[in-house]
């Protein structure tokens, strides 16, 4: 992709400055953007109230876990097989717990990736739409975002050749 992207700028620079001259090209630090902005500051802390939370409870049934762990270690001299054999029962079934709280919580698709999403997506469409306000105000042709890789933001339809490829694609 980055390939792509040197090969578009070298084109575009080694194009004639008459039509080069008409492109008119904007850029937005999105990350400078969403730390000034005091929504996503309020997100930030209900996010890192939740996480919080979470990990106190994570902590807690950590300890009771190594608790177990610790307690059956002291006594597994002097239990019965049977005992013995049920506590690490309830050993394991702890750990699956607190691995299960954990990946319920923290994992890819966690409550803490939705909960992400749902509070953090309106703010970034409300951002998106404010740049392609900005864009058709300025009449720029294309908007990037110099925070990360390189992003398209906003670009004028004209410049949409998907279409056109997709139709060479079928002609083969």
């Amino acid at each position: 992709m980055n390939k792509f992207f040197v090969i578009l700028f070298t084109s575009l620079f080694l194009l004639p400055a008459t039509s080069f001259s008409q492109l008119k090209i904007g850029y937005v630090d999105s990350d400078t953007i969403m730390d000034n902005l005091p929504d996503v500051q309020d997100a930030r802390q209900k996010l890192d109230a939740l996480v919080q939370e979470w990990q106190g409870e994570l902590k807690k049934m950590e300890s009771e876990l190594k608790a177990k762990k610790d307690d059956f270690e002291k006594r597994k001299l002097i239990m019965t097989e049977q005992t013995s054999s049920e506590l690490e029962t309830e050993i394991a079934q702890k750990e699956k717990e607190v691995s299960d709280y954990r990946e319920k919580k923290f994992g890819a698709n966690g409550e803490l990736f939705q909960k992400q999403d749902e509070i953090m997506k309106p703010i970034q469409n409300k951002v998106f739409n404010v740049i392609q306000q900005v864009a058709v105000e300025e009449d720029l042709d294309f908007i990037f975002d110099r925070s990360g890789d390189i992003i398209f933001l906003y670009a004028k339809e004209k410049y949409d050749l998907t279409t056109k490829v997709l139709e060479r694609l079928k002609l083969e």
